[in-house]
């Protein structure tokens, strides 16, 4: 696929731009040991279902009831995080009605390996920023080049036992080891998995994993491969699950039929997705993304949408210049992407208790 490739690339023309202390509590510096847990605001999303668990092929709730989650993907968080601040996460816990934040963090290509502790830092502070509002935070440890998330298992060790030791006793964590891993088999993706989830299970015994699949998170399909690869040859670990991306202009029977054959079969989470081609850019096919999100629905299966920016591309849900101001709420600030993808997110959440 390579989608996240050619946008990434494309930013970095103008990086330089972007490289901004984070905008909300703390910025580049990693932040101070909390001396209280960040309190979840009563009927929230996070504090209604609590801490999450695997059950089966659900993501279900502390009611052990299926759930599913709907929200965005921040952008890198090394070129904007300017878009990542109190005004636009209000707006998105408030206006959007949103039940998870996903926090990109690239960790080459000027990002955690640059200084690791400044990102670790900036994770922690946008950790806390959505436990205030009520959101599950979904740390996403944004590898992509190179696509062998083996190249970055030390550094993967050394952030996720900081992350995972910090926020052990929140009920709202979830843990993004490995985005769209690509030129890698999946055999080299389980070993991988299979010696990273023991790492947070040593400081979180209790939070869920995800587990980026192969051919850039396609289930194998964009190796032209299936995934026919991971039933055959499961991870070896219990309460996480595997992740599906896709770009529905581009992505459609192939992908669409090999996300359905999964479902059944595998405990799956789509963490990135977008209305457009594979680059993040052109033109929406709203037909086919509400194909995925009506399947999705069905199975319970929950979604992040990317992303949550004014970068240039049609995948950007706020219009370019919104992020240097603090106005996101309503519909005026937002592409044509941003106004549908709200829309969905702002139905009515189905979060059984009983």
């Amino acid at each position: 696929m390579g989608w996240d490739s050619i946008r990434r690339r494309a930013a970095a023309v103008v990086s330089a731009a972007f490289l901004l202390p984070v905008a909300v509590a703390g910025s580049a510096q990693a932040a101070p040991e909390p001396a209280a847990i960040t309190a979840l605001p009563p009927g929230s999303p996070a504090a209604v279902n609590g801490q999450l668990k695997v059950c089966g092929l659900q993501l279900c709730n502390q009611y052990g009831k299926p759930i599913q989650l709907r929200g965005m993907s921040t952008h890198g968080i090394q070129w904007y995080a300017q878009c990542v601040k109190a005004a636009s996460l209000d707006a998105l816990a408030n206006d959007w009605k949103a039940d998870v934040l996903r926090i990109s963090m690239y960790i080459q290509e000027g990002g955690y390996e640059t200084d690791p502790a400044k990102f670790t830092g900036m994770v922690h502070n946008y950790i806390e920023e959505a436990t205030k509002r009520g959101m599950y935070a979904l740390v996403d440890w944004h590898q992509l080049t190179p696509g062998d998330p083996n190249y970055n298992l030390s550094r993967a060790k050394t952030f996720f036992t900081e992350i995972a030791k910090r926020h052990k006793d929140k009920t709202n964590i979830i843990y993004d080891i490995a985005n769209e891993p690509n030129g890698v088999s999946w055999a080299g993706i389980k070993s991988y998995a299979e010696q990273m989830i023991p790492v947070i299970r040593a400081q979180d015994p209790d939070g869920v994993v995800l587990v980026g699949t192969h051919g850039w998170a396609s289930l194998g399909v964009s190796d032209g491969r299936t995934e026919a690869d991971i039933v055959n040859n499961p991870i070896k670990a219990s309460n996480f699950m595997y992740t599906f991306h896709f770009y529905a202009a581009s992505h459609k029977d192939e992908y669409f039929n090999a996300l359905t054959r999964a479902a059944s079969k595998l405990p799956l989470f789509v963490t990135e997705f977008g209305t457009q081609t594979y680059t993040g850019d052109g033109g929406n096919d709203f037909a086919y993304s509400q194909k995925y999100l009506d399947f999705l629905a069905s199975k319970k299966i929950s979604w992040t949408n990317w992303n949550f920016s004014d970068d240039s591309r049609s995948g950007a849900v706020f219009k370019q210049g919104t992020c240097a101001g603090n106005s996101f709420t309503g519909t005026g600030p937002l592409k044509p992407a941003g106004v549908w993808i709200r829309d969905r997110i702002r139905s009515a959440d189905n979060f059984p208790t009983s």
